[in-house]
């Protein structure tokens, strides 16, 4: 069983028993700017990187992407500036360095975090894909 396949079993059905366990009141909203319970499927062997949720209207304030990452690539330093970020890693081996401070080690099935206001990078140091997915929402400082 691949590792992809494992956390399909495992956090797909959570999410569907989440979606099941919404009060029928915010499943029936009818507000177009109000966020829905979905869906999305994700492509295990895809070569390309994905946009998950964009943002409001679809979700408050999170935002997320698949990302596919080929060995020594990099996603590039960036700053999570009033947001929060995390990544959960469903295949390969890479870091997320921080600037000016740790190097985060990064393997299937870890969770890193990334606090407001922190310059990072994300880069492949193995020699399969790297694949995640990354979460930001608003920190609300």
């Amino acid at each position: 069983m691949t590792s992809l396949s494992l956390i399909q079993r495992l956090l797909f059905p959570c999410i569907g028993a989440a979606m099941v366990a919404l009060p029928t009141s915010t499943l029936a909203q009818t507000d177009k700017s109000t966020p829905k319970p979905r869906v999305i499927q994700l492509n295990p062997s895809a070569v390309d990187s994905m946009d998950i949720f964009k943002g409001p209207p679809e979700t408050v304030t999170m935002r997320s992407g698949y990302m596919v990452l080929a060995p020594s690539k990099s996603v590039g330093k960036h700053s999570t500036r009033h947001n929060e970020e995390a990544i959960i890693v469903f295949a390969g081996t890479g870091e997320m360095k921080i600037v000016n401070g740790p190097t985060l080690k990064l393997m299937p099935y870890c969770v890193a975090y990334c606090p407001p206001n922190t310059q990072h990078d994300v880069t492949n140091t193995g020699k399969d894909t790297l694949r995640y997915i990354w979460l930001v929402a608003n920190a609300g400082r």
